[in-house]
């Protein structure tokens, strides 16, 4: 049977694969809520929702909504800052909520949040899409079978994350961190999920670089070191990508094998709409480990190149 959903942030990023995911999974969606009114992508997918630019008005709507119809989910899709208050709000409106990463800024933000799940008997779901990759599933399995047969193994991981982008970022949200949580939550979040969810929690975190676009440092995990660099600067990205266009640099090598997984990226939504709709999902518990790491991160000094750090400081710090 078909859900009805609505939709909060749907100007931003990342809310087409959220309308695009509600569509492809055979749903509909009743209502958007966005403060920016440039939105004809509503065209493309769902011209007939409400649309409305005012919180109240967007509120008002779903109280008047639920008197004789149900919303099942509200898809969250707005400044990572505004997330447990639209998470707060969805469970209080009776729909469940299907939140972008970063879930939260902190970890404490998970536990009133679960506090609000109890009473209203409502469930948070968190987008982990790389859980749902293809290639970071097989790995998975791969490194899972490994242990089974050397618990102690410890593996060795580079994890370089490079995403331009242009002068407008620092003077949006995105470039703020009171409402992003910088670097390391904007872009690193998932792939710090990831990386726990294979190679156990992380039990040592060292920061070597913090400016406001890089962030790298060191991970010991339970069964594996990893060194990651991320940045939105676009002259740290290697000179044979740059010369190929891109403006994107992502690897991840494991024991010095690259791990190939730069397609199948533009489906992991709706494999995580279909996910969550089949009675799967990633809650409220799925989210500490990479919630705790980039909180910490946050606030830890930057130590400069001390220690096994990225390679790809050096383009950084000189």
């Amino acid at each position: 049977m078909s859900k009805n959903f609505a939709l909060i942030g749907a100007a931003g990023y990342i809310a087409p694969r959220h309308m695009k995911a509600i569509k492809e999974t055979g749903n509909n969606l009743v209502v958007a809520y966005d403060p920016y009114d440039g939105i004809g992508i509503m065209d493309s997918n769902f011209p007939q929702a409400d649309f409305f630019t005012e919180a109240e008005r967007f509120e008002d709507f779903l109280t008047q909504y639920k008197r004789n119809n149900t919303i099942d989910y509200i898809s969250i899709a707005s400044p990572n800052y505004l997330h447990k208050s639209h998470i707060r709000l969805a469970l209080q409106a009776g729909a469940d909520a299907i939140c972008e990463k970063p879930l939260v800024l902190n970890p404490e933000d998970i536990d009133e949040l679960k506090i609000v799940e109890k009473e209203t008997g409502k469930k948070v779901y968190n987008i982990l899409q790389l859980r749902l990759h293809q290639s970071i599933i097989d790995l998975k399995e791969r490194v899972s079978k490994e242990l089974a047969k050397n618990p102690d193994k410890m593996y060795d991981i580079d994890l370089t994350y490079l995403t331009s982008r242009g002068k407008w970022y620092f003077e949006s949200w995105k470039g703020k961190e009171e409402k992003s949580g910088g670097i390391a939550s904007n872009i690193g979040v998932h792939f710090y999920d990831m990386l726990c969810w294979i190679f156990g929690d992380v039990e040592e975190n060292i920061v070597h670089v913090k400016t406001p676009d890089t962030n790298a440092g060191y991970f010991k995990l339970k069964n594996a070191t990893v060194r990651w660099f991320l940045s939105v600067n676009y002259d740290y990205i290697p000179e044979d990508i740059k010369a190929s266009g891109m403006r994107t640099y992502r690897s991840i090598t494991v024991d010095g094998d690259e791990i190939e997984f730069s397609g199948g990226f533009t489906d992991l939504h709706t494999k995580s709409y279909e996910h969550i709709l089949s009675g799967g999902g990633f809650g409220l518990d799925e989210a500490y480990g990479s919630i705790r790491t980039v909180s910490t991160i946050r606030n830890l000094p930057a130590v400069g190149l001390e220690g096994d750090y990225h390679p790809f400081c050096k383009k950084v710090v000189k």
